[in-house]
């Protein structure tokens, strides 16, 4: 099984680019983030014409998670703060609810794997309540990993986690330690959830530095390589047993309108007698 996750900017923006990779790399389960529409705003079909099943959690102008797999989601769960499950149909109304977090069960013939698409807050200016609000975000989410990882089943938790681990993650650490994706508290918050048994998927494969997933749109980022990585896939030990490869989507980022992000993927094999 391929999974992927990309944060597309804009899923309106950039559906033909989301179709068109789809439909060359026939990948099985993707998480997308910052949607920045609502349910009623997405037309799915396109992406239902291509054998997929759709799950959305949207909201107007900002945030907003989906999933889209080529098999069966079951027992979807619209948010990470354990709030009732939100019908399909429904969208975020409340400007002071963010939809950053979308979970299902992905159901195949080999096996089953559970599946989240998580889009956690910049938290920027550090001094502002931004940087309060990832740090609960991070609180919540570290929470319900906890409880995951009692059921002791295969699960990947991928998105735009906004956190730099270290410094491999940028061309230079110098000066990030004041921003809320390289603050020591957002470090220790992600760093804290790893520790209960996740497996980052592309450092399994990739170790060394210059791996990126998201380059600014500012100060000619992207022609100088002055990239970041911030989008990671997390798997539960469970479903790192059947981790085969892992990389990054590098070349949809010189695109014409492309996402500031590019997909991040794994191949896992799920039958637990491979």
């Amino acid at each position: 099984m391929r999974i992927a996750t990309w944060n597309v900017n804009s899923l309106r923006a950039r559906l033909s680019h989301l179709c068109h990779w789809l439909n060359k790399d026939k990948v099985d389960v993707v998480l997308l983030q910052e949607l920045k529409a609502q349910n009623h705003q997405i037309d799915t079909s396109a992406l239902e014409d291509l054998g997929y099943n759709v799950a959305l959690f949207g909201q107007k102008s900002w945030n907003g998670v989906a999933i889209l797999s080529r098999f069966p989601l079951e027992d979807i769960r619209y948010g990470v703060e354990g709030a009732e499950a939100l019908p399909e149909e429904e969208e975020v109304a409340d400007p002071y609810v963010h939809a950053r977090y979308i979970e299902a069960v992905v159901s195949t013939s080999q096996g089953i794997v559970r599946v989240a698409s998580i889009y956690a807050p910049n938290g920027n200016p550090i001094d502002s309540d931004k940087f309060d609000k990832k740090q609960r975000f991070m609180e919540q989410l570290d929470a319900h990993v906890a409880a995951l990882m009692q059921e002791e089943e295969k699960f990947v938790l991928a998105g735009d986690y906004n956190v730099l681990l270290d410094d491999r993650d940028a061309p230079s650490m110098v000066g990030w330690e004041k921003d809320a994706l390289g603050h020591p508290q957002s470090v220790a918050a992600l760093r804290g959830m790893i520790h209960r048994g996740l497996v980052d998927a592309l450092r399994v494969h990739h170790t060394g530095t210059g791996l990126y997933s998201f380059w600014d749109y500012q100060g000619g980022a992207w022609q100088r390589d002055n990239g970041l990585l911030i989008d990671r896939l997390l798997l539960s030990p469970q479903a790192a047993d059947g981790l085969r490869a892992s990389g990054v989507m590098k070349q949809m980022r010189g695109q014409k309108q492309a996402s500031d992000h590019v997909p991040v993927w794994c191949q896992l094999v799920l039958d637990k007698d491979a």
